[in-house]
């Protein structure tokens, strides 16, 4: 990944987790990495614990943000969170679901920011 990559996909997950703690949500893990993959956010919706993959796309010709969170990176974002399940068992017993935030360069300032609560299943 090229440096002004990381730095528009660090910007996305930034401008999300500042998106989602304004409706209340609680961080607590970003970037969280086991061997299986990575969990963008990992907060904390009242007492359900919420994975967020965060997608960026500055185009959509190469299909939009969320067009990319396809089954291959359902099922990496669903294994990492068992993992992170296991190693953090205080958060085990919890509810869980999966979200995603898909992030548009070219839409309107109102739309470039898009929440979808329980996205996917594990």
């Amino acid at each position: 990944m090229t440096d002004s990559r990381q730095t528009s996909g660090r910007a996305a997950e930034q401008s999300a987790r500042d998106h989602l703690e304004r409706h209340g949500l609680r961080l607590l893990a970003q970037n969280w990495a086991c061997r299986v993959g990575e969990l963008d956010l990992v907060m904390l919706d009242g007492d359900t614990v919420v994975f967020i993959e965060v997608r960026y796309r500055r185009h959509a010709g190469w299909g939009g943000a969320l067009e990319s969170v396809d089954a291959r990176k359902r099922s990496k974002v669903s294994a990492a969170a068992a993992f992170f399940l296991q190693q953090e068992t205080r958060w085990a017993k919890h509810p869980c679901r999966f979200d995603v935030i898909a992030m548009s360069a070219s839409a309107e300032p109102s739309e470039r920011l898009n929440w979808i609560k329980n996205a996917f299943d594990s």
